[in-house]
């Protein structure tokens, strides 16, 4: 996976969408699509339907990512 122009993920155990957005190069609506799209990408809600991302989901968004932009894959493929 190309993650050399990515930022370095944070020591730290939970990550709001703002920050997992600039930590993975995309859009926060577009993270919430994902959601949808992927089971396996389910960030804990809590207050209000706030996301809280932990380290594992920034891993998988970055391989989604790469699969999706880099190895032309498709959301339904």
């Amino acid at each position: 996976m190309k993650t050399d122009s990515l930022p370095s993920i944070p020591d730290k155990k939970y990550f709001l969408i703002s920050e997992v957005s600039n930590l993975c190069q995309i859009k926060p609506h577009t993270l919430r699509f994902w959601e949808k799209e992927f089971e396996i990408l389910k960030p804990k809600k809590r207050r209000g339907n706030r996301r809280f991302y932990q380290k594992e989901d920034i891993l998988i968004i970055r391989e989604i990512k790469n699969l999706l932009y880099l190895e032309g894959m498709t959301i339904s493929g």
